[in-house]
């Protein structure tokens, strides 16, 4: 599939930009909604806990998705793969705002998931793929922190412009304008991607199992699947994207009350902290190279339960300085283990990076809507005590099982 003039020329410049253009367009529009949550839930007339499904349904369906997306991408290649779900997202974002119910909004986000988990399925596997073929293998821990930075970014964008579009036409209209900034972002990706192997069915993969090795190829790769590394390092998804989630969904609700009494528009930009997370992803590849990813991961762990702690203040600038740092350490952490995921199983790349994120998106809908019960029963310190707790976990299970 051609993807634009010199596209058959692998070109690592390329396929950095155009992963960073797949994961603005993804992970805009599955965040869209969260900075208007207050918005939605005083016109829906729903609970916080509630209103938060507009993001959970949406990232469940993603997690339900990533699977059978690495299978078809597996079938009809991984740029093809990504191109499809990428604009059925796209469109779907664009009208799933304007559904008339509760109902119908939520079961549209949930399909809208559906269309973005082609992405975050995909492209760890891709970039890991084209980079060792190509010869530079050393390359992905940098790769891998570029695409994590333009999830970071995609994630900004979508609350900015929700936000800030909210602002003066409404919620519904700020989720709709994110769609619209998002199609750019896809045609940067079509534009620009390097073409990959195709389909596997044409590789030597699909002629060794008409050699009767098919079936210990499935094998190793389910070994691999759930060998000790891969379990903690999607542990590490499950966990530090659920918190990292929960603090999201709610602090907008926290911000809007009393004693900060914030408006829409400037809770919009309180995501200005993602900012953070796009220096920390992107740095995190020289980091690992230097210190190792056990170190780096355990770190940026640590450094996201301090800003989790601070965001416990009564004092406005010490709650955004701990948003800051906590979404720093997580998209550090982050880059760590979606990165080191597919190199742990090279015999089995798409399906390990598919349950890294199964994981990952499956730990943003339940914590993420677990959260807001915290915050129901003991306000934002309960919140915060779910989260801490997420973090140790995942901490823990680092220091015990993982070597570089």
């Amino acid at each position: 599939m051609s993807t634009g003039p010199g596209a058959a020329r692998f070109d690592e410049r390329r396929l950095l930009v155009a992963l960073f253009g797949a994961g603005t367009a993804a992970f805009a529009q599955l965040y869209a909604p969260q900075s208007v949550l207050p918005d939605a839930a005083r016109e829906l007339a729903t609970s916080a806990s509630d209103s938060a499904l507009l993001v959970s349904a949406a990232t469940l369906g993603l997690a339900v998705g990533v699977l059978p997306w690495a299978w078809v991408a597996d079938r009809v290649g991984r740029v093809r793969a990504m191109t499809v779900a990428m604009f059925g997202a796209t469109a779907l974002g664009l009208a799933v705002p304007f559904a008339p119910s509760f109902e119908l909004l939520v079961a549209g986000r949930a399909v809208e998931g559906l269309f973005v988990a082609g992405v975050p399925a995909v492209a760890m596997a891709y970039l890991t793929e084209m980079l060792v073929a190509s010869g530079a293998a050393s390359a992905v821990p940098r790769a891998a922190g570029t695409y994590v930075a333009g999830t970071s970014m995609g994630g900004l964008l979508g609350r900015i412009v929700s936000g800030g579009v909210a602002e003066v036409f409404g919620w519904r209209a700020g989720v709709g304008a994110v769609a619209v900034a998002c199609l750019v972002a896809t045609g940067v990706f079509v534009w620009l991607a390097p073409r990959d192997r195709g389909p596997r069915a044409a590789t030597s993969e699909g002629a060794a199992a008409d050699h009767g090795t098919g079936h210990v190829r499935r094998h190793g790769r389910l070994r691999a699947l759930l060998s000790p590394r891969l379990l903690v390092l999607d542990a590490q998804g499950l966990l530090l994207m659920g918190g990292f989630v929960a603090i999201y969904n709610y602090l907008g609700f926290r911000l809007a009350a009393a004693p900060f009494g914030l408006s829409p528009g400037v809770v919009s930009l309180v995501f200005l902290a993602y900012l953070a997370g796009t220096w920390s992803s992107a740095r995190t590849g020289r980091l690992v190279v230097r210190h190792g990813r056990r170190r780096v991961l355990i770190v940026s762990t640590a450094v996201m339960a301090l800003g989790v702690v601070a965001t416990l203040s009564a004092w406005l600038p010490l709650v955004l300085t701990g948003l800051v740092v906590l979404t720093a350490g997580f998209f550090g952490a982050h880059a760590v283990a979606s990165g080191w995921t597919p190199v742990a199983a090279p015999e089995a790349r798409t399906q390990a990076a598919a349950v890294y994120n199964l994981a990952y998106y499956a730990g943003s809908s339940l914590f993420g809507w677990l959260g807001g019960i915290g915050f129901a029963l003991a306000g934002w310190p309960g919140t915060v005590g779910m989260v801490l707790a997420l973090i140790a976990i995942a901490a823990g299970l680092a220091t015990a099982v993982l070597r570089d």
